[in-house]
């Protein structure tokens, strides 16, 4: 007995001795970096050239007859006012009726071009909400350090602050070694088939190859990360895929008054619960371990040792992350049933009912994996299960690419206070039409946002802070000035 307590605690001590040398080892990746050079701007010209932009109704819609042409073509306007000399250096081009690409022309033509990308149109208003806004949601208002308005972080402060970026370098003088293309789609909220996607085809003619792409997504957290000390800025190096998937159920329908042991409904019904129950394993490989190997030497020890040391620790940690709706979504391929109808009549059997999911994968899973999930899952072969449309997720853009290491140090210098880490969009984004035309496609906007911040987004009160927007021109500014060397 002795022997064996003895064994035991020299086990127990080579253990603790492992985890204290990785926790020791497990350094921090933020490394120093020179500031950016003082830029002197006008805050409240800044400001007031975003709101004006907010009064357009730029919405996009489905059907190209629908949308509100003279929106675009006022906003379009507006930006020829505002920037004239981007206008007079830059070429513009008008993809698809409404989409803009601006090429600046680079000294040296064996430099790839980089791309910078945002979107003109918005989301609609959800009718009845109106009242519920603080602010009419396209008066534009500027008030209480706040530009308020559909749009004002969804995206046209990534329109306007591109162009203010580019703006500022011209009266400067300034001039791009490596060419510099803006593209500022239309119809972003409705996949961008006109608009980016119209681009990309456009470039693929033309044979041109990009160094990188920086679009919209992921941003400066202030509380999304608990146990961070400081705001983190994540880099999007990847974005999610969808697949829609329908189930379906028929039965011969009948009188409610001789009803089967189940009815189309219930086997739905039935079905839905067990997918909600049985959902696709969580990971910690690829983009989210490699956000937490960037955060957690920043994190005090505890955090720390158990990042350290995911060869012990990795049930509990997925397990925590899967308790919050915002970081499960980075650790699995999601489960949302968004749709679901059956029946005519309340004495009527159903014969037929109808679900709709929406899966949102990780890069690997795609929709021969996502059916075969939701067969298994389900388990019952009276659920047919059709996979209705499907975007892939994007291809991982390295972390040792110059290009990112470019981006990172462009961000702690104009933001010291952060640290920098790559991270997974959930979402989609124009970017995803351009992950053939360079390996390096990232997806960052840099404003802060507590989880409330990021609630605003297509919803209520949508407002960014005038110190965020002239932060969001200043990053655009070192960016380009990084760029273009």
């Amino acid at each position: 007995m002795r022997r064996a307590l003895a064994a035991i605690g020299v086990l127990l001590l080579l253990l603790a001795a492992v985890v204290l040398v990785k926790t020791a080892l497990f350094t921090s990746k933020q490394g120093p970096v020179e500031p950016a050079a003082p830029l002197a701007v006008d805050r409240e010209q800044l400001a007031a050239r975003l709101a004006e932009a907010i009064r357009f109704r730029t919405i996009s819609n489905p059907d190209p007859a629908a949308v509100d042409a003279p929106a675009f073509l006022g906003l379009r306007a507006h930006l020829e006012r505002s920037f004239p000399r981007a206008h007079a250096a830059l070429t513009r081009e008008v993809i698809g009726d409404h989409t803009l690409l601006f090429t600046w022309t680079g000294s040296e033509a064996t430099l790839k071009p980089l791309l910078l990308m945002a979107h003109q149109d918005v989301v609609p208003v959800e009718p009845g909400t109106e009242t519920a806004w603080t602010h009419p949601p396209f008066e534009g208002r500027i008030t209480g350090g706040y530009i308020w308005g559909r749009g004002t972080l969804d995206d046209k402060s990534g329109v306007l602050s591109q162009l203010e970026a580019v703006e500022l370098l011209l009266t400067q003088s300034w001039q791009p070694r490596r060419t510099v293309h803006l593209a500022f789609g239309h119809d972003e909220e409705i996949a961008g088939t006109r608009g980016a996607a119209a681009v990309a085809a456009l470039f693929r003619s033309r044979g041109i190859e990009l160094e990188y792409v920086m679009d919209e997504g992921l941003v400066i957290t202030v509380d999304a990360l608990k146990g961070v000390p400081a705001p983190v800025a994540l880099v999007g190096i990847a974005e999610k895929g969808s697949v829609v998937v329908e189930l379906s159920v028929r039965s011969p329908g009948g009188h409610s008054s001789m009803p089967p042991p189940s009815t189309a409904i219930g086997i739905l019904s039935a079905a839905v619960h067990r997918l909600e129950v049985r959902q696709f394993p969580a990971r910690l490989d690829g983009v989210a371990g490699s956000l937490f190997a960037h955060v957690g030497p920043e994190m005090p020890f505890l955090q720390r040792l158990v990042l350290a040391n995911l060869w012990l620790s990795r049930r509990l940690l997925l397990r925590q992350l899967a308790a919050s709706p915002g970081t499960n979504a980075v650790i699995r391929t999601t489960t949302a049933v968004t749709q679901i109808d059956g029946g005519v009549k309340e004495n009527v059997l159903p014969s037929q009912a109808r679900a709709i999911v929406n899966f949102r994968t990780l890069p690997g899973d795609g929709p021969e994996t996502v059916v075969e999930h939701v067969r298994t899952a389900i388990g019952d072969p009276r659920v047919v299960v059709r996979a209705l449309d499907s975007s892939a997720a994007s291809p991982v853009s390295s972390l040792a690419a110059p290009s990112y290491r470019l981006v990172e140090r462009t961000i702690r210098q104009v933001f010291p206070e952060v640290i920098v880490a790559p991270g997974l969009f959930v979402a989609l984004s124009d970017s995803r039409h351009f992950g053939a035309l360079s390996p390096s496609v990232y997806r960052f906007r840099p404003w802060r946002a507590t989880l409330e911040d990021l609630r605003r987004i297509h919803g209520t009160d949508e407002r960014i802070s005038v110190a965020d927007y002239e932060g969001c021109v200043r990053f655009y500014v070192q960016l380009l000035r990084n760029s273009t060397r």
